[in-house]
């Protein structure tokens, strides 16, 4: 390898392809908000938001993309495909540019021109969706959970939004507790600052969020409050306080003036656990009114499974996640009903149990009697790590198995639920805000000689990618969910 250093020509060239780049990914940034804003048409590259996003990590995003992928994306043709996309007449739709760019520089020569490619792969998005009305949304507990879902819904809205956040029901509404609940929405420890305006109206008892109002009401009896008088109607509840698990507790909701449909964000007794992308298409959403979204480790560990047991089929295993440590333990040492838990969070390993091996069958009955599953919640505020070890009926390989993988994480029914990891440097806190629910750790499958013993590491952000994975049952079960191209 040579040392000669770069020409000074070869430094400015190099340097002008660069600009250039960063000229092009400025034009989509651009297109890309007007777009969402004015057509509620959102544009994402291979899952990841382009919205609110830098400039330099748009091109990092590009880079990715032709790298999992293994196909040529071009900043300039996403840009390019997104000015065109804004002249189009296009239903509210969410379409990643990236593989429009990928497919546009493979079929260019068939097409006489960006316009035609574009009509002739979007062509049933010009009706779809169009008078489709968007849904009010009430959040019961204003957690973890609550709280990030509050920063996604408001994030989502724009133009012909789909779920629109209209109250927060909590224990208290009087002014000091308003404030302090702005001030966690606003900061949070974890996931930074809310890149957004929140002011408090406290006459009225509102946040208004970007814009948005979003009463905040205090209730003691979750059947006693109207929300019709807020002018809330045919709304959807998210409870996420986790004191209400079953039908019959759940049905209280029911009887409050405004709630249609309820969607509990924990594993449910009684009523359908849902992992979105799995088993959502089996709900009958017209009759049935509660649902629940399973717990965040259900969701990690569900697509993956589902993966292999298609490929290879699964005889047995076992599932042991590394779990971040959660409100329900002590900071310090103290009393605590579940045995370990008391030990304080901060400084150690605490051995305990989850249900997600138990959870996962009534997602994919297959695997009944088939898992066992164990919890070590350990010393990090998010970001958490399942290791999968399943005997399959068909013996495979590494490079099989992280292919069958990939091939999932790029095209099919969970392209939103994994991300396919090519890093050798993954750590926990690099999952953190990834928005699916399944990060495979491809750098770190195992198979055993006989080619039948499988381990499989999959991380998720049990915050973020399981919220996210609430807010796509919420828009399905709530029927806004607009066309995808993905």
């Amino acid at each position: 390898m040579s040392n000669k250093p770069l020409s000074n020509d070869t430094y400015s060239n190099e340097l002008a392809v660069y600009v250039n780049q960063e000229k092009a990914a400025v034009d989509l940034a651009h297109m890309v908000g007007k777009l969402l804003f004015e057509k509620s048409i959102e544009l994402v590259l291979f899952r990841n938001h382009l919205a609110d996003t830098r400039i330099t990590e748009i091109l990092r995003l590009h880079k990715y993309a032709a790298e999992v992928v293994g196909k040529p994306i071009s900043v300039f043709h996403s840009a390019e495909l997104a000015t065109e996309l804004y002249s189009m007449d296009i239903a509210p739709a969410k379409i990643d540019i990236g593989k429009l760019a990928s497919e546009w520089a493979i079929s260019r020569e068939h097409f006489n021109s960006q316009r035609e490619f574009l009509e002739d792969k979007l062509q049933n998005f010009t009706e779809e969706g169009k008078d489709m009305e968007p849904r009010d949304v009430v959040l019961f507990g204003f957690g973890r959970i609550g709280r990030l879902a509050a920063r996604e819904l408001v994030r989502q809205a724009g133009s012909g939004q789909q779920l629109r956040l209209r109250a927060i029901v909590t224990r208290e509404d009087d002014d000091l507790s308003i404030k302090k609940r702005a001030a966690l929405f606003e900061n949070d420890s974890v996931h930074g600052r809310f890149k957004g305006t929140v002011d408090v109206d406290y006459e009225n008892k509102c946040l208004i969020v970007n814009g948005q109002r979003i009463y905040m009401i205090a209730a003691k009896d979750p059947s006693a409050v109207d929300y019709t008088a807020y002018g809330i109607n045919d709304a959807l509840l998210i409870d996420n306080t986790g004191v209400f698990k079953d039908r019959e507790a759940l049905s209280v909701h029911l009887k409050a003036k405004g709630i249609s449909k309820v969607l509990l964000t924990a594993p449910g007794k009684e009523v359908p656990n849902i992992v979105y992308g799995i088993n959502h298409r089996d709900l009958d959403i017209e009759s049935e009114t509660i649902f629940s979204a399973a717990s965040c480790t259900t969701n990690a560990i569900s697509p993956i499974l589902k993966t292999v047991f298609d490929a290879f089929g699964i005889e047995k295993g076992h599932i042991e996640t590394v779990h971040a440590y959660t409100n329900d333990q002590n900071l310090l040492d103290n009393m605590h009903k579940k045995s370990r838990r008391g030990r304080s969070a901060a400084v150690n390993m605490v051995i305990t149990e989850t249900g997600a091996g138990k959870a996962v069958t009534k997602v994919i009955p297959a695997l009944v009697d088939k898992l066992t599953s164990n919890a070590v919640r350990v010393p990090t505020p998010n970001g958490s790590l399942a290791i999968i070890h399943v005997y399959t009926d068909k013996a495979t390989t590494v490079e099989e198995v992280n292919a069958t993988v990939r091939k999932a994480a790029l095209d099919g029914d969970l392209v939103n639920q994994i991300f396919y990891s090519i890093s050798e440097e993954l750590v926990s806190s690099d999952i953190v805000g990834n928005d699916c629910c399944s990060v495979y750790d491809s750098q770190a499958t195992i198979v055993s000689k006989d080619g039948k013993g499988i381990v499989l590491y999959v991380w998720y952000d049990n915050e973020f990618g399981y919220t996210k994975q609430v807010i796509r049952l919420a828009k399905y079960v709530a029927k806004v969910r607009r066309s995808m191209y993905y």
